[in-house]
């Protein structure tokens, strides 16, 4: 397995730096670079890294959701009031239903089956937003109504949402029987037990930070393994009751930043740093799960309901953002920016398919097309039009 990692790291560096170089993505990159290497490919990578491939993308997604959490300053997220909130679940819904109903009337789909692929497919990514949100803070780009910080908050919460949902499905289908109104309630619930289990633990963190004097760097792994944990407390307790462990997560860096922001400033900062190699696990080992056969027989119908699920996104969107101070072109530039899918679809994408559902490859293979589609779209599209789209603070620029 040694020799594979050695593999993914070397190979994915280079992938990305000449796809950055071609003004493209560095996630389609190694996404490509997975599926050359996989077992459809190459077959370079051996079976013992791609059994664990699926904790290399879980941890992958605790650490961006982190850094998204170090950077939700509370003033920003009172300028942008409520349509903070309405950005995080109003989108995700429209297209996550969407999605189901073209699912059964295209690909044969049951209701339920459509409900998965939905919601692993609407969420959107925040390794493509967070990053790009966080530089535009730094710029002074749309902070005058808070646009980065809507979006970057709005983003992250919208695909920890539709993990929730999600997770409503797998247990709807993996059950006898279901009742729709407790499992509206079940996921509501599971918000709120996951936000209190962040808080608690964000703020033992703090007080153990202030008591005990210590590098940031062991900070850091503080933090990354107390995230670990809080989904280790929810894989434990999904038995019993739902627990929106990753939302939970978010809200462990909020405090830290509310807390102590000296401290979470310098946090985020080498969180960034790991990002870099956890990205490559998360985008090369979702490559290599892709089975290329499948891709091609759904490839019509997969771009047919990926088109229908981001039109319904767009049509949430507009609808969240009605009646806000934000004007015509502010307003399309939120639309671009929750095009973009690549963390939530590669780290759940294959959940399905090792649970032994029957239409776990096609929904990998829907999941996987819909990164190579909206990934590059997104990415070019948001740095694009920011600068056309969004007004730049001149103070923010001199600094």
């Amino acid at each position: 397995m040694a020799t594979a990692i050695g593999i993914i790291i070397v190979c994915g560096l280079l992938v990305n730096y000449l796809f950055v170089k071609m003004k493209m993505p560095g996630i389609l990159g190694m996404i490509l670079l997975g599926i050359l290497l996989g077992p459809d490919g190459l077959n370079w990578l051996s079976p013992d890294i791609l059994r664990v491939s699926a904790d290399f993308r879980r941890i992958a997604l605790v650490i961006i959701l982190l850094r998204a959490g170090l950077d939700l300053r509370r003033d920003k997220l009172n300028m942008a009031g409520s349509t903070v909130v309405k950005l995080s679940f109003i989108p995700c819904l429209i297209e996550g239903f969407t999605i189901a109903f073209a699912a059964t009337a295209l690909l044969g789909f049951s209701f339920v089956e459509g409900g998965i692929l939905g919601f692993i497919v609407a969420a959107v990514s925040p390794a493509v937003v967070v990053p790009r949100m966080l530089e535009f803070s730094r710029k002074g780009i749309g902070t005058d109504k808070a646009i980065p910080t809507s979006i970057l908050a709005g983003s992250s919460i919208d695909a920890v949402f539709a993990v929730t949902v999600l997770t409503s499905f797998l247990g709807i289908y993996s059950a006898d029987s279901f009742n729709i109104p407790f499992q509206i309630f079940n996921g509501f619930m599971s918000i709120i037990f996951g936000i209190t289990l962040g808080l608690l633990a964000g703020y033992l963190m703090v007080r153990f930070f202030i008591r005990y004097n210590m590098r940031d760097t062991k900070k850091v792994l503080y933090v990354l393994g107390g995230a670990i944990l809080l989904l280790a407390v929810e894989d434990i307790l999904k038995s019993k009751i739902q627990v929106a462990g990753l939302l939970g997560i978010m809200t462990v860096g909020f405090i830290i930043l509310e807390k102590i922001p000296k401290t979470a400033k310098r946090l985020a900062s080498k969180f960034s740093k790991i990002w870099i190699f956890a990205e490559i696990f998360l985008f090369v080992l979702v490559g290599a799960q892709v089975n290329i056969g499948v891709i091609f027989g759904a490839l019509f119908a997969g771009i047919i309901i990926i088109a229908a699920g981001l039109a319904g996104r767009s049509a949430g969107v507009i609808f969240s953002t009605a009646g806000t101070n934000l004007n015509y072109r502010e307003r399309l530039f939120c639309v671009i920016s929750y095009l973009p899918k690549a963390t939530v679809q590669a780290a759940v994408g294959a959940i399905p398919l090792t649970l032994g559902i029957p239409e776990g490859e096609l929904i990998l293979a829907i999941a996987v097309l819909s990164i190579v589609i909206t990934a590059p779209l997104g990415a070019i599209g948001i740095s694009y039009s920011a600068r056309r789209l969004l007004t730049t603070e001149n103070k923010k620029v001199k600094e």
